[in-house]
């Protein structure tokens, strides 16, 4: 198939989109319209006259209104395109959609635990409870080189988890509750095998409850090294050593073995969206999902200000009514936070989504919503909260990519899927994050950072081709074959806690 002029996305909508640079004058005969301004891949064209105030459609959802007359063919965006208020109908339960379940689901090769979660990677993380421990973790992970993990075959490496949080802050207070359950949440990861904490000593985070919390845990896989205890950096920097050298033997013995696909839990997230992102990879990312839930798995939707202005479509999805009221409670706890912090929840799309096409939060929302597929909204968690339910559910937490991952992470996910029309270099600590490009075009240029292309949706490729694609490279990363982040060696820098706290 040719590569298309333009793409129209429903039969209501008001505008079309470019799928190539469109030149005044261009003719789109289908339509009736001719191109009135240069239009660059991705943005939108008015599909007719449009009235300063008229709604406007795309995905037949109101994205947003016109500020101003519009005429048939001209480039709409954020000139000419702007918010306003509307009622949305949560239709509560409404849509919900139970997909029939596989007989025999597909498997992968995994890391079985103890606890009878199965990991996908077999590392050993190395945690500071506070800033102030993050150059002794680092140090401790960074002594084990290649060279020194050639005896453990079986073992994916030692990373070092250090993070900007841990004192200053109410340690009764939300912001701590949050920090200890990210904390526990990656303690307790079926991808890592042991985990050595590291804090200074006085920190507000205290060590202690973390280990309380976590609970059970393989004997020897759980230790930690306390600074001010051991006498300095140098001396806890060779203890820690020592305690990560202790875990090594027992972490080599896990081979991979044949587990369930139901067995798996699948970030979805998305970072420097752009005007296909909505088109190809993230419905390709959602039929996927039904995919996975199909065959038993769990799929988490994520990034509440992305999903801000679409919350209806999931809402009316919920497989019961307090499901539901559930994620209208996270859209008033994030209107509230803004209210206090001095944000506005429509900042958004950024810079570069906005390069890409997107003009509103609303247009943003509807396009990142497609990334959950069509089954049944089966729970909504707080950040970092244990996830323990099928199906598919969500998770509340802010659109930055390396916050809204690291969520994800700690509540259970051991493979993450991340759509991108702009580029992202984006990989997640310990979990594998394959990389979806919405277009042909980033997947060449960016070769080097891209795992899947979904662009070739646009030349003719079946969705449902493009989505057992994704399906199909979520077994094989699980199984083991590395993600292009993972062999730049990306992720250490990107474990990020959400601070929300006040900081003292």
């Amino acid at each position: 198939m040719s590569h298309p002029l333009y793409i129209r996305l429903h039969a209501n909508d008001d505008v079309l989109i470019a799928a190539q640079q469109l030149v005044p004058g261009t003719e789109i005969a289908a339509e009736n319209v001719t191109v009135r301004d240069m239009i660059p891949p991705g943005h939108k064209i008015a599909a007719h006259e449009l009235k300063a105030g008229d709604p406007v459609r795309r995905y037949n959802q109101i994205i947003g209104f016109a500020k101003a007359d519009v005429a048939a063919g001209q480039h709409v965006h954020a000139h000419n395109l702007g918010m306003g208020e509307f009622e949305r109908d949560y239709g509560i339960g409404q849509d919900v959609h139970e997909l029939p379940k596989v007989a025999n689901p597909a498997t992968f090769m995994g890391y079985k635990r103890p606890n009878g979660k199965v990991g996908t990677r077999n590392y050993i993380a190395v945690i500071s409870s506070v800033n102030c421990s993050a150059t002794v973790t680092r140090a401790i992970a960074s002594h084990f080189s290649r060279e020194k993990l050639a005896a453990f075959p079986n073992v994916d490496g030692v990373i070092a988890l250090p993070h900007p949080e841990g004192c200053g802050i109410n340690t009764s207070g939300e912001g701590m509750e949050m920090l200890r359950r990210t904390m526990v949440g990656f303690a307790k990861h079926p991808n890592f095998a042991g985990v050595l904490f590291v804090g200074l000593g006085c920190e507000q985070n205290q060590i202690a409850p973390l280990i309380e919390m976590i609970g059970q845990h393989e004997p020897g896989m759980l230790e930690h090294v306390i600074m001010q205890v051991e006498g300095g950096t140098t001396a806890a920097i060779k203890k820690g050593i020592a305690l990560v050298e202790g875990m090594l033997p027992k972490a080599n013995q896990y081979r991979r073995e044949e587990a369930s696909v139901g067995n798996l839990i699948i970030g979805l997230n998305c970072g420097g969206s752009d005007g296909y992102s909505g088109i190809t990879a993230n419905p390709a990312l959602g039929g996927a999902s039904d995919l996975l839930v199909a065959h038993g798995a769990t799929t988490v939707l994520s990034e509440t200000p992305e999903i801000y202005g679409a919350e209806h479509l999931l809402t009316r999805r919920a497989a019961k009514p307090e499901i539901a009221q559930k994620l209208i409670d996270r859209i008033a706890w994030w209107k509230d936070y803004c209210a206090r912090t001095g944000g506005e929840l429509d900042n958004n799309p950024s810079v570069g989504n906005k390069a890409g096409g997107l003009t509103t939060i609303l247009e943003k929302s509807l396009g990142a919503v497609a990334k959950g597929g069509t089954s049944s909204l089966n729970g909504v968690y707080r950040f970092a909260e244990p996830i323990d339910a099928k199906g598919f559910v969500f998770m509340d937490t802010p659109g930055y990519d390396p916050v809204s991952a690291t969520g994800q992470a700690a509540g259970g996910a051991q493979i993450i899927c991340f759509t991108t029309g702009r580029g992202s270099a984006f990989g997640c600590a310990g979990v594998p994050t394959i990389k979806l490009a919405t277009n042909t075009m980033l997947y060449e240029r960016m070769r080097d950072d891209m795992d899947v292309n979904c662009g070739d949706l646009i030349t003719g490729t079946p969705m449902a081709e493009i989505s057992q694609r994704i399906f199909d490279a979520i077994i094989r990363h699980a199984s083991g074959e590395k993600v292009r982040s993972e062999i730049l060696g990306y992720g250490n820098d990107e474990f990020l806690p959400w601070r929300i706290s006040a900081v003292m």
